[in-house]
This record gives structure tokens, sequence and C-alpha cells, in this order.
């Protein structure tokens, strides 16, 4: 009388070993990058962009019923410190403020600048019967009335970095300066260091 035996039923092969290698594959990738990042930064040791206002005036200042009406003009420097690293501005809008109430706006034309190089462009505001809270109209007719009054000068651009032929993709530059301006002399403002990040 045949007799049937069972053979051992096979175990089910492991699925760990692909899931495993690209895991490496992943983390050997991920080290790789990050070496390649520090050698970058090694070689390049970026410096720190440095921006102040050299000038600045404002003119046919009339602010009346909680209105504004005024002409700004700012000299601003930007400097770039760095040996290899050149920079594309493609967009800048700034804004004139007062108290964190948007006082005018304006906008700077794209520019290129090179490494240790120094650029320095004008920034022109206009005023036009710009309505006031009445807090804010008190504070700066008060100002006014002594003669000196501190502004904030935004910029946010949108910039690339360029390292001999790579360019890296846009990043959003932030640049706030905080100019003192004085009604007794047209062109009397003194050199003021912006605050910078990127």
């Amino acid at each position: 009388m045949p007799t049937s035996t069972s053979l051992p039923s096979q175990a089910p092969k492991s699925r760990s070993n692909p899931i495993r290698l690209i895991a490496i594959v992943l983390l050997a990738c991920i080290v790789l990058l990050g070496i390649v990042v520090l050698i970058t930064w090694l070689i390049l040791k970026p410096k720190r962009l440095v921006y102040t206002i050299e000038d600045g005036s404002i003119q046919n200042f009339n602010l009346t019923n909680d209105h504004l009406s005024a002409d700004f003009d700012f000299v601003l420097r930007a400097y770039n410190p760095n040996k290899r690293v050149s920079l594309y501005y493609d967009s800048i809008q700034a804004t004139v403020n007062y108290n964190d109430q948007t006082l005018a706006f304006s906008g700077v034309d794209p520019f290129y600048q090179r490494h240790r190089n120094v650029t320095r462009f004008n920034i022109k505001f206009t005023a036009h019967s710009t309505a006031l809270p009445s807090s804010v109209s008190n504070d700066l007719q008060l100002e006014k009335r002594s003669g000196r009054i501190q502004f904030d000068v935004w910029l946010k651009a949108r910039i690339r970095f360029k390292v001999g032929a790579w360019k890296s993709r846009h990043r959003t530059l932030r640049v706030s300066c905080a100019p003192v301006l004085e009604f007794s002399r047209p062109k009397n403002l003194k050199r003021t260091y912006c605050y910078a990040e990127i």
C-alpha cells in the first residue's frame, strides 16, 4: 500500500534584503551629499552679506488730517565680501515704514553683483496722501516737531548665488534698516547698518 509523505514546507524568502539594500543606498547618498556640502562650505567659506544705508533725505513732507505725503530718497550700499560667490538680484521690493505702518512702496532694477564688490543704488519712495491711524499720525507729528524721525526701510529680494558655472535656486533675502532722518539738514544721515537674513 503506497504511503504518502509530506514534504517540509519551504520558508518564504525574506523580503528584507531588498529593503535593507535600498536603505543602505539611501543612507550612503545622504552621507555623501553631506560630505559634498561640507567640503563646498569649507572651500567657499561664505561670509555674511553687508548692507548699509549711506545717505537719505525726506522732502515735501505734509501730514494733514491723518494723511501723509512725502518724498523719500535713500542710498543703499550692498557689499559682497565673498571671494568666489557672486549674486543675481532678480527682483527687489522695498517699503518705507513708521511704527509698522507702511508709508510707501518702491522697487529696484535687477542687477548682478560680482564677488568682493560694492554696489550702491538709490531707492526713492513717494507717499501720496497715505492714510494713517490717528495714533501713528500723532506720533509722527510729534517726532516731526523734534526735527528727527526714525523710519524703517525693508527690502525683500529674490536672489541666486553663482560659483563658477554653478547657480543656486532662488532664495529670499530680507533686509531691514532703521535710518534716522533730520529735517534741519537735507543730507545729514549717518551710515546705518542693516540686518539681513536669507
